[in-house]
């Protein structure tokens, strides 16, 4: 039976700081138990909390009812104890805990819950089947290296309130019912009970609310601000995460980027002791494509692309001529001493890989032997073959993976076999964090499925200047005032200078095929608000568990958050989302029909 607290019970030390210093004082500990160890006369119990582990002694000198209550004790029972610190016996130092040198010498012992066998063992040695694991996530988080993870997100959150704080921003919060707008994304709606039929939508991101924040005269916001978007997920995307949201006014594109370096530097020096050097360095988009075929590229190895168009456009291999005279062009990377591993098979992988993501095909140069295996050789002369290998640097020992087709098959294809020989052929160095910048991407995306031109990034992003003149001409061409920071592959923070005139953003909404009805209906309310005096103004979205993510080394956002969903967006845990009764719908005005 559990027993009570008492006014008595006042912890003095975590498990994980009782140290040497301690050896003699009387202390009071609370946590959960690891393991008990029982060798007849003597018992130890590992107390965990989320600190670490400090080991309980029961021996021939402690109270018979206390080392009967021990014997019974087992993993996950949750104790209160009191006891004095002594050193470890002889040979019994454990030089891998903090607390290894010593041990409590239990005088007191309360066991607050007893605790049914846990369905697996908390301990970040033994493997556990993850669904398993998150339906039991309660007991997952126990888990010291999950524990940690909470715990450097917790410090990174800090350091951000802090730093943005000195800084002049404000903390202001913004609504988590809204209204619909397009923003890259499915909403969240949420129906009304009094407004039957109609819906607010959970926020995307604070973006218009924050614009007006500026507006309003608040001049620097900042808010660590839930987001919400109904998408597909993969390792580095949760239905609902959190973004540090900040926007400044009277600033320009410089100032944003260098108050979220200042951020940066000082994270990593705090968190993790680690220089960042600034200014961070810069390439604009077209040339983050042409190099990595990537908007997020991972500069920690290179393999860049190479282009060889000019080298093949007039040998005999149709596949790449055809595609160069269709407006597209011929491309490669080069794994360098890697004909070892990507052997044919491999390469076959590769292939199917390709196709999968929009390519028609892979062609190859293999160097395994002192001749290289070349699968289109048969349409080409020596001297076009040395032509490529040439072009390439290519070696005995490299293979070469080639794709011809239009620029916006061949670049995102490449780039995500560069990242997937990347992490094959081991090239990415551990403790490494290579930032940059991307700026200058087009402000417009063809929708080949609506016909119409999107925006790359929000309608609310400011045009270059020398673009203007032909936005409504030409609008593939032009580019935005916008700036993505990317660290070792993940895109870590996104941001743009707005449009505040509001004719100009008028001219936007034309451009992306919005009525005058409905740029009233979407967005009237911003516009009528940029008539009113709208100071210059830009700002930018930092993923906090991305951030964390890769500061902690974790392969997933679900190790830094404490509740994650898993990839159908369901809760293991809670099951959610669950069906609710008829009658709750039945007040909502909402009917469930039946899906095929």
């Amino acid at each position: 039976m559990a027993e009570l607290m008492s006014a008595n019970d006042r912890r003095t030390h975590y498990c994980g700081t009782v140290r040497e210093t301690d050896i003699g004082n009387k202390v009071c500990v609370m946590g959960w138990v690891q393991k008990q160890r029982d060798l007849g006369n003597l018992i130890f119990i590992d107390l965990r909390d989320r600190t670490g582990i400090v080991q309980l002694a029961f021996d021939d000198a402690t109270d018979k009812e206390i080392f009967d209550k021990a014997f019974g004790i087992r993993a996950e029972y949750v104790l209160a104890v009191h006891g004095t610190v002594r050193p470890r016996g002889e040979g019994a130092v454990n030089p891998n805990l903090p607390t290894g040198a010593v041990e409590i010498f239990v005088t007191e012992l309360k066991i607050l819950s007893a605790a049914q066998t846990p369905p697996f063992e908390v301990s970040d040695s033994k493997k556990v089947n993850e669904e398993t694991a998150l339906k039991y996530r309660y007991l997952d988080l126990r888990r010291p290296s999950l524990q940690r993870n909470i715990l450097m997100r917790h410090q990174i959150a800090k350091v951000a309130r802090e730093y943005y704080y000195e800084n002049g921003f404000l903390e202001i919060e913004t609504p988590m019912m809204i209204k619909s707008t397009p923003e890259g994304a499915r909403d969240y709606l949420v129906p009304s009970r009094v407004h039957k039929g109609s819906f607010y939508a959970l926020p995307q991101s604070p973006q218009i609310y924050k614009q007006l924040l500026m507006l309003s005269g608040y001049d620097r916001y900042i808010q660590l601000a839930r987001c919400f978007r109904d998408e597909d997920l993969r390792a580095d995307r949760q239905p609902e995460f959190t973004q540090i949201d900040l926007e400044m006014s009277f600033a320009t594109q410089e100032d944003v980027m260098a108050m979220n370096e200042g951020f940066i530097k000082r994270v990593f020096k705090e968190v993790l002791n680690v220089d960042i050097p600034t200014p961070l360095p810069r390439i604009t988009f077209a040339e983050a494509m042409s190099r990595y075929g990537s908007d997020k590229p991972d500069t920690r190895f290179g393999m860049e692309i190479r282009d060889l168009s000019d080298v093949v456009k007039n040998c005999g291999f149709s596949v790449f001529t055809s595609a160069i005279e269709n407006g597209g062009s011929v491309r490669c990377i080069v794994a360098k001493n890697a004909a070892g591993v990507l052997t044919r098979k491999e390469i076959d992988k590769l292939t199917e890989h390709a196709k999968g993501i929009g390519a028609k095909g892979l062609a190859y140069i293999r160097w395994a032997d002192e001749t290289p295996n070349c699968s289109f050789a048969k349409f080409l002369s020596p001297e076009e073959l040395d032509a490529i290998l040439a072009a390439g640097a290519m070696e005995k020992g490299d293979v070469m993976l080639i794709v011809a087709d239009k620029n916006k098959v061949t670049l995102p294809t490449l780039g995500a076999l560069r990242n997937m020989l990347g992490k094959k052929l081991d090239l990415i160095p551990e403790g490494k964090f290579n930032f940059l910048w991307v700026v200058e991407f087009p402000f417009f995306e063809w929708n080949e499925e609506t016909e119409h031109w999107d925006a790359m990034h929000h309608p609310f992003t400011m045009p270059l200047q020398e673009c203007l003149d032909y936005l409504e001409t030409d609008p593939g061409s032009v580019r935005a005032e916008c700036y993505d920071m990317v660290l070792n592959g993940t895109e870590l923070l996104s941001g743009s200078i707005r449009i505040t005139d509001w004719q100009l953003q008028e001219r936007m909404f034309k451009v992306l095929g919005l009525s005058p009805e409905d740029i009233e209906r979407k967005f009237g309310f911003l516009v009528d608000a940029y008539k009113y005096g709208a100071p210059p103004h830009g700002g930018s979205g930092m993923g906090l568990d991305r951030l964390a993510m890769v500061m902690t080394g974790a392969d997933s956002l679900r190790d830094v958050v404490a509740f994650p969903k898993v990839q159908n967006a369901s809760e293991l845990m809670s099951q959610c989302p669950t069906p609710v009764s008829n009658e709750d719908l039945a007040v909502l005005g909402i009917a469930v029909t039946e899906q095929e």
